[in-house]
């Protein structure tokens, strides 16, 4: 079934992105790249930009790209909009490289949240930046947007601050801070920005932009849904809000029995071991002469009184524990975390609020509703503004190219692929997709994808042949949706494939199929791959998806992300069991076979997930081995702000059970301190000679020594060679010794085992593999 129609309810009452009336700077037209300096606003005969957006990553004015979609959309509205990526944010002199901003500034980290683009897994700095040209670390400082922000504040500070990108969408309310191990405010106080747009701002924007434009003062637009912003106690725009007091977890006492009102005194005494004779009674107990037996009085309640008089949803606001009440209690942090991924539906989610300071620096961080999702013709409108699809000039070598040592690797990455949608509704904890970008699936018009394959096969130098990619947050969500709009609306669950998947969810995956072979039948297009993540569980339900995938769409190796084995750590990731990965692999060997082709799946998975056992690890690593994986990129879990697993790792407890401060409440194993997190990945590495000391103790530990020797069921070996205790991985260069170079790719011998990178067949330069040779 196809299911365009899951935005519609939503949208009822959203207005257009395309029925603003364009503000009058519009005759300017449109620029061939946004201007980066005072000379290129002059070309294009500005004498000043409506907006500036100050991004953490390099300009490339490509729809994968948030300062480009976010300043393309502004220039169709009819904004002049300018560009400062990557300031010096030691002063505010690069702020002021455009002058003064007519409306508002626009400061976004960038793609990535700042911390995590510049810290691994182990709060090691990178070397590295994959934004940056050149790949060159240190160009973006920690916590870019707070800092950022201040710094536009001292070069202009009566130009309003707009903040948006993932890392404000993660950090809107108080959120644990896995690099300084402690819960910090919310972004909007700790910026001092005047409103923060979370999630896929376009719609939001748009409005701000020309609500600003008209003279209001932004400290008025306090009603535009995906939007953050402080108020101070008493504040009169606050009227007429009921508010629901959800600061505290509720902690049951002794209950005492009900009475039976059929019961007589002297039954009810009984019952209870005494007696109402006077003549046994205590004096103390003994009923003044003339005392009246009062009435029972029966009251209604309050929970049983009808719907119509519960206050309307969206004059209602929940009061979430304060940011210090969930600093210094765990408990409580885990319970706005649940209440914030409860209330995450635009049909049904209520606005929260959250108390920061008291006193004279009290003031209220208030979250309105998530934005409304894209309509399909919106989604069209976005990506088919005039993006030139490359860095922008100022990048560029003497010879004018974007490649060698002013390589932008993320750009490279996307330079040939196109995103067909928008979402995702897996719900793994794990991620801040759907935080971000909400779990209503919003898709492009068939017509809008072949459109821009075209302009890529037409206009993108470099080009092939080879699409890189059609996918999006997961390769195959495309057009898929709730059966019913009614339903979407009202639905409050996390995940729509978790535990199962949901019978309301349409798995047609029709649409799919037929832009994949409507993409690849084009003219001057040699083959379409799908570098997206795959959702196999789903993908199982649609054979002829997978038919057509497997035989078409697979250059050689296709990444799928189990993620783990075992249901313990399964569990808590809200990812289906290991059952649905052995389906998917019997339909990719099979359909691999019909078309002559040898093929990899390339497993992915993560070390030290809470609720992940050493014995779990252990599991994964025979399961590994049997299967015959030696995984050379090792993901070791990474807690971002505001994910379901973070609250997990900091609180120790499970929001998705619901949260208790008595036995009820569901305790996690959280894998803390180095050498247990170094465990859990050389589990991963089990072929890695380096780790076999610690694994051996390990298994002694777990009483596996029996998993110890030189045979083939063994695990790991007896005897230790000589190591030098390096860690070589195949593409990141700040994980290599200095002096070192990684082992070259090589064509796998027989018997040898694949690996997740360096063994499997080289790759020809179509992207195709390249088969062995017959022994």
């Amino acid at each position: 079934m196809n299911a365009p129609i899951d935005v519609s309810l939503f949208a009822r009452n959203a207005k257009p992105l395309t029925s603003y009336r364009p503000y009058w700077a519009k005759r300017f037209g449109t620029a061939p790249f946004l201007p980066m300096s005072r000379a290129e606003m002059d070309a294009l005969g500005w004498d000043s930009c409506d907006i500036i957006i100050v991004t953490g990553d390099a300009y490339v004015d490509h729809p994968s790209f948030g300062m480009a979609v976010i300043g393309r959309v502004l220039e169709s509205q009819g904004f002049r909009v300018g560009i400062i990526a990557q300031p010096d944010w030691q002063s505010a002199e690069a702020f002021k490289a455009l002058g003064k901003p007519n409306l508002f500034w626009g400061v976004t980290a960038g793609n990535m949240d700042s911390m995590i683009n510049r810290y691994t897994a182990d709060r090691k700095i990178r070397s590295d930046d994959a934004y940056t040209p050149g790949d060159v670390g240190g160009k973006r400082p920690d916590r870019a947007a707070i800092v950022y922000s201040q710094r536009c504040r001292e070069a202009y500070k009566d130009v309003p601050i707009v903040l948006g990108g993932i890392e404000g969408s993660l950090r809107r309310i108080a959120h644990y801070d896995y690099w300084s191990d402690k819960v910090r405010r919310s972004v909007v106080v700790d910026s001092k920005c005047d409103l923060l747009l979370y999630g896929n701002a376009e719609r939001a924007l748009v409005e701000v932009a020309h609500r600003l434009a008209a003279r209001e003062p932004i400290e008025c637009i306090t009603d535009v849904r995906g939007t953050a912003f402080v108020r101070r106690p008493g504040d009169p725009s606050a009227e007429g809000w009921f508010e629901i007091d959800s600061s505290e977890v509720d902690q049951p006492g002794p209950v005492d029995a009900h009475i039976n009102p059929y019961q007589t005194t002297s039954e009810q005494a009984q019952s209870q071991g005494g007696s109402c004779a006077k003549d046994e009674a205590p004096a103390s107990m003994a009923a003044p002469q003339g005392a009246a037996i009062q009435p029972l009085n029966f009251v209604p309640n309050p929970a049983l009184q009808g719907k119509a008089k519960r206050p309307p949803r969206d004059r209602s606001v929940i009061r979430l524990p304060s940011y210090e009440q969930v600093k210094s209690d765990p408990v409580l942090y885990a319970h706005a975390n649940r209440v914030l991924h409860v209330e995450a539906n635009p049909g049904n989610a209520r606005a929260l609020v959250q108390a920061h300071g008291d006193g004279a620096t009290a003031r209220d961080v208030w979250i309105n509703p998530p934005p409304i999702p894209l309509t399909t013709a919106e989604m069209d409108h976005v990506f088919d503004l005039p993006y030139a699809r490359s860095p922008h000039p100022a990048y560029a070598d003497a010879n004018g190219r974007h490649d060698g040592e002013t390589k932008i690797p993320a750009w490279e990455m996307i330079r040939f692929s196109v995103n067909i949608m928008r979402g995702c509704f897996g719900g793994c904890t794990f991620c801040s997709i759907t935080e971000h970008e909400g779990r209503i699936i919003q898709s492009r018009s068939q017509a809008s994808i072949l459109k821009e394959v075209e302009e890529i096969r037409d206009k993108v130098e470099g080009f092939t042949g080879v699409i890189s990619d059609l996918g999006g947050p997961t390769a195959n969500m495309y057009r898929l949706g709730c059966a019913s709009p009614q339903i979407e609306a009202a639905c409050r669950k996390p995940s729509c494939v978790y535990p199962g998947i949901c019978s309301n969810l349409t798995t047609d995956h029709g649409p799919l199929v037929r832009i994949y072979r409507r993409a690849r039948a084009l003219p001057g297009i040699k083959k379409i791959l799908i570098g997206s993540g795959l959702r196999y569980d789903l993908a199982i339900k649609s054979p002829e998806y997978v038919k057509e995938l497997v035989q078409h769409h697979v250059g050689g190796y296709l990444k799928i992300a189990p993620e783990h084995t075992e249901s313990g750590p399964l569990s808590k990731m809200m990812k289906p069991g290991i059952g649905s990965y052995d389906r998917f692999k019997q339909m990719f060997e099979k359909y691999s076979e019909e078309a002559g082709k040898k093929q990899f799946l390339i497993p992915y998975f993560i070390a030290a997930h809470p609720g992940t056992s050493d014995e779990d690890m252990m599991n994964l690593a025979l399961w590994l081995k049997k299967n015959g994986f030696r995984a050379d990129q090792v993901q070791t879990f990474y807690p971002s702000p505001m994910a379901t697993a973070t609250a997990m790792y900091h609180s120790g407890l499970n929001p998705l059970k619901g949260i208790h401060r008595d036995e009820r409440g569901e305790r996690v194993d959280i894998v803390r301190g180095e050498k247990r997190r170094r465990l859990h990945k050389a589990f991963l590495r089990y072929h890695d000679p380096n780790n076999w000391p610690l694994l051996r103790e390990a298994l002694k530990a777990l009483g596996r020594a029996d998993l110890i020797g030189n045979g083939k069921h063994h695990l790991i070996p007896s005897f230790q060679p000589v190591t030098d205790g390096a860690y070589q991985s195949a593409r990141r260069k700040n994980s290599t010794p200095a002096g070192r170079a990684p082992a070259a790719p090589a064509t796998p011998t027989k018997g040898r085992l694949l690996t997740q990178h360096t063994g499997l067949p080289p790759r020809a330069g179509t992207g195709a593999a390249r088969r062995p040779k017959p022994r």
